[in-house]
């Protein structure tokens, strides 16, 4: 198999950042298609982090501070979004009163569902488009900006 490759710019080489951005913006395209046609027609780019989390279980809003890479402010933000859209809904912790959890509610579950089902199946087809090796080496490269970003750790999840 072969790699794609994106055609040559007629100004110069394509920059890596170039290419990540263009394949992060269809990637959100493609996760965005395929939810609609399961009709969930309201895809966010933060919807898969969020509930590939909430559905391992109901989590603090810290916790999804750590998935989303983004401020305590912004997290709040995010789960107000998916709780007004009727995914989500939030409660005080029993144990500290100060930490707000975060559920999925039945037709967030299925949505998440929807969302796990449509990563999974992308994934498939990039599986069958490149090479495993090609695949291996960008996941490495793909860790090591992220890892650039975080002072060389991961994101957490």
């Amino acid at each position: 198999m072969t790699s794609a490759t994106p055609p040559p710019s007629p100004t110069g080489p394509t920059l890596f950042g170039d290419v990540l951005a263009l394949a992060r913006r269809s990637w959100i395209r493609q996760m965005a298609d395929g939810l609609h046609r399961r009709g969930y027609d309201d895809y966010r780019p933060s919807d898969a982090a969020v509930f590939r989390r909430l559905l391992r279980g109901p989590a603090p809003v810290g916790r999804l501070v750590g998935v989303l890479g983004v401020s305590r402010q912004a997290a709040r933000k995010i789960v107000e979004g998916l709780e007004q859209r009727g995914f989500v809904t939030t409660g005080r912790d029993t144990a500290d009163a100060r930490r707000v959890i975060v559920s999925l509610t039945p037709p967030g579950e299925a949505y998440a569902r929807s969302v796990v089902e449509v990563v999974e199946t992308l994934n498939r087809a990039l599986t069958r488009q490149v090479d495993p090796d090609d695949l291996a080496a960008a996941r490495g490269v793909l860790l090591a900006v992220i890892a650039g970003e975080g002072g060389g750790r991961p994101p957490a999840d």
